[in-house]
């Protein structure tokens, strides 16, 4: 394949593809963060939750048996490599949650709403990309850094299956298979979920998507002549990304960021138009609008410090079982939740 098209272009063909599928996954299968939030706490309905533990279990038990058959380095992964920071995961966590509840929606949610047609959602993804980039190489980057230390290069692989191969000798694969064969189980345990088939393939596919980013990208890496990233799908800074490129593509490559963000689009399109769900929307409230340029400018600086918005810390860090995923993951649903509350029960009448 690299004999046809450059590395670059390769990984972003690899990234558009799994984005089709997130995008698809998205507007056909409803899986959504918030969503699956908001059901939990307000219908009492946790299958779309359930949902995210299946996508969890197929994405952690693929990524480690890659890792046991040599088509992935876990020391090639950012959420490895570096050192944890649980300062920056928890305060960034809980940013970006509650940017998310003010927005109605996460940046992968939003790609997939404005394929939908939702103008709305455009708003939110400019800002969150812009806002990402401030925090991440703009002016507020030297404070950043100064608040919280990057560091690169860590000692010991910053991830649960390796600690535990290290101080246990449990291989961490074994572990991986094992933890993410549990979630799987954990998230076909309620007679709803089992019967919910749809709810079953679409988190499914949503694990298989962040697989392939891993697998793929490793693959180019190993076979081209160019240095490409190890990566897979996160939706925050690659939106930034998206931008960038935008408006200078005769200058700059192409990359796996660019593809994904673009085949969530494209994807969440497809799956509109095929559930006569498309239709053009743009917001009649100015204070709904404001709302939610806070909530994506938070958002994109949340996504920043915990390294990983609800995709790349709630799927694809977990997927490594990083130390900083789990934190991550509950500080965004505690924001979340937070968000919600203040913005439902808030404009509940008093009794």
């Amino acid at each position: 394949m690299l004999e046809l098209v450059t590395e670059a272009q390769a990984a972003a063909l690899l990234g558009l593809i799994g984005g089709l599928a997130l995008g698809l996954a998205a507007r056909i299968g409803r899986f959504c963060t918030l969503g699956a939030i908001e059901d939990l706490l307000y219908s009492s309905d946790d299958r779309r939750l359930r949902m995210w533990a299946i996508a969890l279990g197929v994405a952690i038990m693929g990524t480690h048996i890659a890792l046991s058959t040599g088509h992935m380095d876990a020391a090639e992964s950012t959420y490895l490599d570096r050192v944890w920071n649980p300062f920056a995961t928890v305060i960034g966590g809980l940013l970006f949650g509650y940017g998310m509840a003010l927005s109605g929606n996460c940046g992968y949610g939003a790609l997939a709403r404005l394929g939908g047609g939702d103008l709305r959602s455009l708003i939110i993804v400019v800002v969150m990309g812009l806002s990402a980039y401030i925090v991440m190489s703009g002016p507020l980057a030297h404070a950043r850094v100064w608040l919280f230390p990057v560091e690169e290069g860590a000692a010991n692989l910053q991830g649960f299956s390796h600690l535990f191969q290290n101080v246990f000798g449990v291989s961490a694969s074994v572990t991986g298979i094992v933890i993410g064969a549990i979630l799987f189980v954990i998230g076909l345990s309620s007679h709803e979920m089992r019967h919910s088939y749809s709810y079953i393939f679409w988190g499914s596919v949503v694990g298989l998507a962040v697989i392939s980013g891993w697998v793929g990208t490793y693959w180019i890496s190993q076979n081209g002549f160019a240095t490409e990233p190890i990566e897979t799908h996160t939706f925050a800074a690659p939106i930034g990304d998206t931008i960038y490129y935008a408006m200078t593509a005769s200058g700059n490559s192409v990359s796996f960021s660019v593809g994904s963000v673009l085949g969530v689009i494209i994807g969440a399109t497809l799956g509109s138009y095929s559930k006569g769900h498309f239709r053009w929307e743009a917001c009649d409230d100015p204070r709904e609008l404001g709302r939610q340029i806070a909530g994506a400018a938070m958002m994109g600086a949340g996504t920043i410090l915990a390294v990983g918005c609800s995709i790349g810390q709630g799927i694809s860090a977990f997927s490594m079982l990083a130390y900083s995923a789990p934190i991550a993951s509950a500080a965004i649903f505690a924001g979340a939740a937070l968000g919600l509350r203040q913005l439902i029960v808030g404009h509940l009448p008093a009794e």
